[in-house]
C-alpha cells in the first residue's frame, strides 16, 4: 500500500461550517490533494449514506437510526447545523474518481446487515476508478471480503476496549477484538488502530511480526503525524492540515 495522508471523515472544520462527512469535506480534502476516510450505512431501500452514527442525533439534532430510513426520508436531515446534507456514496465517489485520490472505506455495519452491506458497497466502488481499502470493525464485513472479493485490501480496525470504551457488543468481543483475535480468520492485509492505544501489546505484536500494515486513528497533531509515519505506519487525521 502507497504511503498517504486521509482525513477522517473528509477535511472537516465545522467553525468554517464543513461538517464532518459532508461533500464540503471531501471536496476540500481533494482540494488539498489528499486521500479521506469515510463510512458507509446500508439504509433501508439498501442505498449507501456516508455518515458515521447509526444514531442520527449528535450530527443532525433529529431523532432517528439512519439504517431505518431511505435516501428520500434522509434527504431531509442537515449536518451540524448547517445546510449540508447526508451525501450518498456515489457522491463521494464520483469527487474522488475525478481526482484519482484514494479513500478508506469505513463498513458500518448494524445488527445482521454486515453481508449486504458489504456487497453493495463493493457494488457501488466497482462502478468508479477510485482507488480504494476497506476496514470495519466488525469482522464479519472483513471475513465477507476475504470470500467474496479477496483481492480489495481489507483491514481490521481496532483500539484498547478493555481499559478504553466499549465497542458495545459485549465484553467478550471487547476482549477478542483488542487482542485482535479474529485476525487469524479475517486474514487482514492491514489493521487500523487508535493512535492514543499505540502500546497496546496486541499492536506491539502484529508491528513486531509483520502479520499486516498499520494504519493509526485518529491523528491530531502534525507532531503525532511524523512520528506515525516515522514507524512506517499510514495515518488518518484531522483538526490541522497537513
Amino acid at each position: 500500500m502507497k504511503q498517504f495522508r486521509y482525513a477522517h471523515r473528509g477535511l472537516h472544520d465545522l467553525s468554517q461550517g464543513v461538517p464532518e462527512n459532508s461533500l464540503p469535506a471531501f471536496r476540500r480534502a481533494v482540494e488539498h490533494g489528499l486521500g479521506a476516510e469515510l463510512d458507509v450505512h446500508l439504509l433501508a431501500d439498501h442505498s449507501l449514506a456516508v455518515f458515521h452514527d447509526s444514531d442520527l442525533k449528535r450530527m443532525t439534532g433529529r431523532d432517528g437510526v439512519i439504517e431505518e430510513l431511505t435516501a428520500a426520508q434522509l434527504a431531509g436531515y442537515r449536518l451540524g447545523g448547517t445546510e449540508e446534507t447526508i451525501p450518498q456514496l456515489f457522491e463521494v465517489l464520483s469527487l474522488f474518481d475525478r481526482a484519482r485520490l484514494p479513500l478508506v472505506v469505513e463498513l458500518k455495519s448494524n445488527k445482521s446487515n454486515y453481508a449486504t452491506l458489504a456487497a453493495r458497497t463493493v457494488e457501488e466502488l466497482d462502478r468508479y476508478g477510485v482507488p480504494y481499502v476497506m476496514e470495519s470493525f466488525d469482522p464479519r464485513c472483513l471475513l465477507w471480503l476475504r470470500k467474496n472479493r479477496p483481492e480489495i485490501i481489507r483491514g481490521q480496525l481496532s483500539m484498547d476496549f478493555i481499559h478504553g470504551e466499549h465497542s458495545g457488543m459485549g465484553d467478550k468481543a471487547d476482549r477478542l477484538l483488542t487482542h485482535m483475535a479474529f485476525n487469524r480468520f479475517t486474514k487482514p492485509n492491514f489493521v487500523a488502530f487508535r493512535y492514543e492505544d499505540r502500546d497496546c501489546p496486541s499492536l506491539r505484536r502484529v508491528k513486531r511480526t509483520h502479520s499486516a500494515a498499520v494504519f493509526y486513528w485518529t491523528v491530531r497533531s502534525r507532531a503525532d503525524m511524523e512520528a506515525a509515519e516515522a514507524e512506517g505506519a499510514q495515518v488518518i487525521f484531522e483538526g490541522f492540515v497537513p
